[in-house]
């Protein structure tokens, strides 16, 4: 039985992600820091193989121990992460420091861990789940948008190493999608979200899903998110900056 390992597991896309995953035969390998929860959702995935490890990624060593407990898998999704919403100069820098620890550098090292294994077998795949704030600046939430342009970057580049090894990179960019991300990060009012119809998490995750099997390195779920994107590329990055300011502010 393949192996998944999906970090973020214990809600919304990582979630979803594994249900995904238990569904198309995968053995799972859950990852978050809630111990209760992560077992409540191995035990509504008892029709497949599921390992817990409980444990806070945002922590230097983490994604070591990981490995240590699990050498290899077939899949890697890294998926954790967090935002946080706000002026920079007005935010504290130990909570600014640990969301770049989780959401780039966490995702660097497993990446790094897992890889050789993946390309000594001639098969394996890694989604990493970026985002559509990867494409431009984001006044209001700056280090969350730059750590997700720094996600699709490094996908981006070492999908094209990787090409003729077998081993896939996949980088999902979802729009704003209906999860905890937003109470976490504080940004309820935010004009981005507040009142606005967002994709939910299961739709997201098939996409993605599809996607990573396709081999595709880009995943944009979402016809107005690929839409967004492509413009945002067009635009003077001066203009998109000033843009996205007015979307973020709070009404």
């Amino acid at each position: 039985m393949p192996t998944a390992l999906i970090t973020g597991a214990s809600g919304g896309i990582g979630l979803e992600l594994a249900r995904v995953f238990a569904r198309e035969g995968y053995g799972l390998v859950l990852v978050a820091r809630n111990q209760k929860r992560l077992e409540e959702i191995a035990q509504e995935l008892r029709s497949t193989e599921a390992q817990v490890i409980a444990i806070d990624l945002s922590l230097p060593g983490a994604p070591e121990e990981i490995q240590g407990k699990v050498p290899k898998v077939d899949v890697l999704v890294n998926n954790a992460g967090f935002g946080v919403f706000g002026k920079f100069a007005d935010k504290g820098l130990a909570e600014e420091l640990n969301m770049m620890q989780l959401n780039m550098t966490a995702l660097v090292a497993l990446t790094r861990l897992y890889l050789p294994a993946m390309i000594s077998a001639g098969n394996g795949k890694i989604m990493n789940v970026a985002s559509t704030a990867a494409f431009q600046p984001g006044p209001l939430m700056a280090i969350y948008f730059a750590t997700k342009a720094f996600v699709l970057s490094f996908s981006e580049a070492i999908a094209n190493e990787l090409e003729g090894t077998g081993v896939i990179v996949s980088a999902l960019c979802p729009g704003p999608t209906a999860s905890d991300f937003q109470a976490r990060a504080k940004m309820q009012n935010s004009g981005l979200v507040k009142g606005k119809k967002m994709m939910d998490s299961r739709t997201v995750a098939e996409i993605g899903y599809r996607g990573l099997v396709a081999g595709k390195t880009i995943v944009i779920p979402g016809f107005g998110n690929k839409l967004l994107t492509q413009s945002l590329r067009l635009s003077p990055r001066s203009v998109v900056t000033k843009m996205v300011r007015r979307m973020q502010e709070e009404h």
